[in-house]
């Protein structure tokens, strides 16, 4: 039988950036790892939309998101530019520390942030290191990026990288809320 992990979840600050910076050290190679500076920025950005895992040890993983539209892609390292008129929250980064792999919490960082998307229509993601499958069973879909801006944005990924969309269903504000402050 396996026992609980214990951990729980909250607002992404500031101070937690050392940390989140050595969790996504653990999970990314070189090439696919973001700089501390437009790390910060994206919780400035969206800081609502971003969210850690916590243990006993400290944090062991993260899941930065924000409100986009529906076909629009983040360039890797790029800065966020959340939409005025949000109908998708767009995942960018989600990392859990190889110490907490197996726990569930990925699933879990994903479905918090779900929770909170009130009002918008759909999710949207990049899909880096063979993690498709992953998504799939989160109910993401595989779909094809409109314009050459999303195009260059994806294939600014190392590797394979797939946009995929998740319909999101259920009533809501017109406006996201993507973190109460309180897990």
């Amino acid at each position: 039988m396996q026992h609980a992990y214990p951990f729980h979840l909250r607002a992404m600050r500031a101070d937690d950036l050392d940390a989140v910076l050595a969790v996504q050290a653990a999970c990314y190679p070189p090439a696919m790892q973001e700089a501390a500076a437009v790390v910060l920025a994206r919780l400035r950005a969206a800081g609502e939309c971003c969210v850690v895992a916590q243990d006993a040890e400290g944090v062991c993983g993260y899941l930065f998101a924000y409100p986009s539209s529906l076909g629009m892609v983040t360039p890797l390292g790029a800065e966020f530019a959340p939409a005025r008129d949000a109908d998708t929250l767009y995942l960018h980064d989600l990392s859990v520390a190889p110490r907490a792999h197996g726990r569930g919490l990925a699933r879990r960082l994903v479905e918090y942030l779900l929770a909170r998307a009130h009002g918008l229509r759909s999710s949207a993601l990049v899909s880096v290191q063979d993690t498709a499958g992953f998504w799939k069973a989160l109910g993401y879909e595989a779909a094809e990026v409109d314009g050459g801006d999303a195009r260059a944005a994806l294939a600014t990924y190392p590797g394979v990288a797939r946009y995929m969309v998740r319909t999101l269903t259920g009533p809501g504000a017109p406006s996201p809320n993507c973190s109460s402050r309180r897990p």
